[in-house]
């Protein structure tokens, strides 16, 4: 049963992630780019709610706080690193200097990063199932302005449409052997979970504090602003919502 709860919002994670940003791309460059600072805001507030209302405090339940909080900083350096060698590329504007790069290495940074969110939800769901519905709804909102900016780039490297979404549909489908993989080796090894949850915390910490934020600051003016607020604020209360409302 609980690892069909896993599969399940596996496929959810990557299909809604790639239909989404599908969808987003059938609007005009500058209506794009004009969602998506809001799409990031609500992102930023589902990642921190489910790095600080879920993942750190279930690891605390389960592991001493120096642990886990050695953990968390050391998850931080770590995924500095690989975005450094751009295996874990999180950028989400359609302009970024990563996009620069070639898209066969877009797409192995890509796989490489949705295999690591299936071990994300397969630990949440490992501790419940409410906080491995919220870990999830937090990867799929995070992923749909990143896809939207993979997309963008394939197709400016000469990619079809088509092909576009095939090949980012394919780098997004690790996910699911990256949760099944998680579900048996956590599953016999249980003290692990709090350190994976540690390491899943520092991921989504990193992605909304390094690289989500900082594109935000771009819209200054104070209607940008506050609307930016009141949905980081709201991706916020939704986690808050789906962790407590069991």
């Amino acid at each position: 049963m609980l690892l069909g709860w896993i599969i399940v919002f596996s496929i959810l994670g990557s299909l809604g992630a790639i239909a989404g940003a599908a969808l987003m791309l059938l609007f005009p460059a500058n209506v794009r780019k004009s969602i998506l600072p809001y799409l990031i805001s609500y992102a930023t507030g589902t990642l921190l709610g489910a790095a600080f209302l879920g993942m750190i405090p279930k690891a605390l339940g389960h592991a001493a706080p120096i642990a886990v909080c050695g953990t968390v900083l050391a998850g931080i350096l770590l995924f500095f690193a690989l975005e450094k060698i751009l295996l874990w590329r999180h950028c989400h504007d359609e302009d970024c200097e990563v996009h620069s790069n070639s898209g066969p290495l877009l797409l192995i940074g890509d796989a490489f990063h949705n295999f690591v969110d299936g071990f994300v939800i397969a630990a949440a769901f490992l501790t419940s199932i409410p906080f491995g519905i919220a870990a999830s709804l937090a990867v799929i909102a995070h992923e749909i302005p990143q896809e939207v900016g993979d997309f963008a780039i394939l197709l400016e490297n000469g990619y079809s449409r088509l092909k576009a979404l095939v090949l980012n549909s394919l780098s997004s489908i690790t996910t699911l052997p990256g949760a099944i993989i998680a579900y048996y080796f956590l599953g016999e090894t249980q003290q692990a979970i709090p350190y994976i949850l540690a390491l899943s915390a520092a991921s989504f910490i990193y992605i909304a504090l390094a690289d989500l934020i900082p594109g935000l600051h771009r819209k200054t003016t104070p209607g940008s602003a506050l609307l930016q607020f009141i949905l980081i604020a709201a991706g916020i209360g939704t986690i808050g919502l789906i962790q407590f409302a069991h």
